[in-house]
C-alpha cells in the first residue's frame, strides 16, 4: 500500500488535486451510491467505528475501548473487520496461536487480544452471521462504515485532529472516502483524537450537522514508557501516520535518533528488519515500533523490538455510552 500524497494533508486543495478532479468525483459518485444501500441484518447491534478518510485515525483503539466498555456492561461482543493485510476470503474466527498477520491481518490480531474475532474478508455481513451464530451480544465493526453489504445500528467516526480530513477533497484529489457531508448525514457521533486545528474544523461540521462530538486522546503505557528511558531509539512504523508515532515517542521523553516510515500496512521483509537492527548495533540504540506493526514481525524477530502500546482515554466515563444505548434501541425495535 503506498503512504498517503502530501498533498492531501494541506489545509485546501492545490493543482494536483484539480487535475485529480475528474477521478476523484467518479469515485466520489460511487462512493455516495453505496451510501444510500439498503444492508442487511442481525439479531444483535451492530456498531461500527469507522472514518471519513483512507488510512488510520485511531479506529483500532476506538474499537476496543468500545469492546472493553461493552464488557464492563456484561455484553459478550465481538469484533468484525476485512482483516486488511490478510490471506481470507471468507469469514473466519480468528485463532491466535494459529493465525499470523498474513493470514488475518494486523488488526485482527490486535482486536483478537480482547475479544473474539471474526475477519469477514470479502462478506461483512457473513462475517456478523458468523458472530451471532458463536454467541455474540454485539457486533463491533472496525472499519466498514463506507460498506453497505451490513446495516449499522449505531457509527461513530474516528478523526485524527493532527490532520482532519485534509484538503476535504475525495481520494485521490485528497484523503475522502467520499464527500464529508454525506458521511456526516449517516454517523450518530464524531470522535476527535488528540489535538489540533484541522480536527477542530472537522468538529465544527459535525455539530452544523447535528452530530455530537466526542473527545479523546491516545495514551502511552507508563510501564513501556519507562523501559525505553535512557537509550537511543531507532523507531520505525508502517501505519496511515508514523509521523504520530515518532511524536508520540519524543512526546514521552524518549530519545529518538532515526526514523524510518513505511506505508500502511507494511509487510516487513527479513533484509528490512536486518538493516535496521544493524542500524540500531552501530548506533547502541534499541528498535521500537508499534504493536500494529510488532504483529506483523516474525516471532524470532520481533522479541528483541520494543513496542509503545497506546489506548484510547475518552473525556467522560459515559462517552461511549450513548452510542451503545442507541445501537441496543435500534436492534430491539428492528427485532421486535
Amino acid at each position: 500500500m503506498l503512504r498517503a500524497p502530501a498533498f492531501w494533508w494541506r489545509d485546501r486543495p492545490g493543482l494536483a488535486a484539480a487535475l485529480l478532479s475528474p477521478v476523484a468525483a467518479v469515485i466520489g459518485g460511487v462512493a455516495l451510491r453505496r451510501l444510500g444501500q439498503a444492508g442487511g441484518t442481525v439479531d444483535v447491534p451492530v456498531i461500527c467505528i469507522g472514518n471519513p478518510t483512507v488510512g488510520g485515525a485511531g479506529k483500532t483503539p476506538t474499537a476496543i475501548a468500545l469492546i472493553e466498555r461493552l464488557k464492563a456492561r456484561g455484553a459478550r461482543p465481538f469484533a468484525l473487520l476485512r482483516g486488511h493485510g490478510g490471506k481470507a476470503k471468507a469469514p473466519l474466527r480468528v485463532d491466535p496461536a494459529a493465525h499470523g498477520a498474513a493470514d488475518v491481518g494486523d488488526e485482527a490480531l490486535l482486536l483478537a487480544r480482547h475479544a473474539p474475532t471474526i475477519v469477514a474478508g470479502g462478506d461483512r455481513l457473513g462475517g456478523a452471521r458468523l458472530a451471532v451464530a458463536q454467541g455474540a451480544s454485539h457486533v463491533v465493526m472496525d472499519d466498514g462504515f463506507q460498506n453497505p453489504s451490513l446495516n449499522k445500528d449505531s457509527a461513530l467516526l474516528v478523526i485524527d485532529a493532527g490532520v482532519g480530513v485534509g484538503n476535504g477533497q475525495v481520494t485521490p484529489s485528497g484523503p475522502l472516502r467520499a464527500p464529508l457531508a454525506p458521511q456526516l448525514a449517516k454517523a450518530d457521533a464524531v470522535l476527535v483524537i488528540g489535538d489540533g486545528a484541522p480536527g477542530e474544523r472537522v468538529a465544527v461540521a459535525a455539530r452544523a450537522a447535528g452530530l455530537p462530538v466526542l473527545r479523546g486522546h491516545l495514551a502511552p503505557e507508563p510501564a513501556a514508557i519507562a523501559a525505553l528511558e535512557g537509550m537511543p531509539l531507532i523507531a520505525f512504523a508502517g501505519i496511515g501516520r508514523p509521523e504520530k508515532f515518532f511524536a508520540t515517542l519524543e512526546a514521552c521523553g524518549l530519545t529518538v535518533v532515526a526514523r524510518h516510515a513505511f506505508a500502511d500496512h507494511h509487510p516487513y521483509r527479513p533484509e528490512e528488519i536486518a538493516r535496521l537492527a544493524a542500524d540500531a548495533a552501530r548506533r547502541g540504540a534499541r528498535l521500537v515500533t508499534t504493536q500494529k506493526d510488532h504483529v506483523r514481525l516474525a516471532p524470532e524477530v520481533g522479541d528483541g523490538i520494543a513496542t509503545l502500546p497506546v489506548r484510547l482515554v475518552l473525556d467522560g466515563t459515559d462517552a461511549l455510552d450513548v452510542l451503545i444505548d442507541r445501537a441496543e434501541a435500534r436492534a430491539a425495535a428492528r427485532t421486535s
